[in-house]
């Protein structure tokens, strides 16, 4: 009974285009559109941020003196330790570590903003970055340092 039900019509009928859209017309249309982005790109790059009121961030210049140094940027470098800073990372992580009491608790370190080494050897407190770390327990990318008493 299924089999002998056919269709009136067809069920794909065919589309024909009445008036075709000359190249030229595409092409000025392609770079219309190009020229726009480029220029609501160009606009958007010279608008200017807004300013953070957060309390939770403080200036973001580089802070330079005898005692600290860095970018003081809570955001960026959440992560903070305390203590004495030695030369050398531990296999192939960190160039400098930190030695924070046991050696269970050492924060071997890097850093993408500052020269830590003019604190080697002294009690310090480091802002920083955590990155996920293969051989050492604690990797930190330091943003700001300053020495404590």
């Amino acid at each position: 009974m299924i089999d002998s039900i056919q269709p009136q019509t067809p069920v794909v009928k065919s589309f024909t285009v009445s008036t075709p859209i000359p190249k030229s017309v595409v092409w000025g249309m392609i770079i219309f559109v190009l020229i726009l982005g480029s220029a609501t790109g160009y606009l958007v790059a010279k608008l200017k941020p807004v300013s953070s009121t957060s309390s939770n961030s403080v200036s973001k210049e580089l802070i330079e003196t005898d005692t600290k140094t860095g970018i003081m940027d809570k955001v960026n470098f959440p992560d903070i330790a305390k203590g004495v800073l030695r030369e050398g990372g531990s296999e192939g992580e960190g160039s400098y570590h930190l030695e924070r009491g046991a050696k269970d608790q050492t924060a071997y370190l890097t850093s993408s903003t500052i020269d830590l080494s003019p604190f080697i050897g002294k009690k310090v407190s480091i802002w920083g970055k955590t990155y996920a770390s293969q051989k050492v327990g604690w990797l930190l990318d330091v943003g700001y340092i300053e020495i404590v008493q």
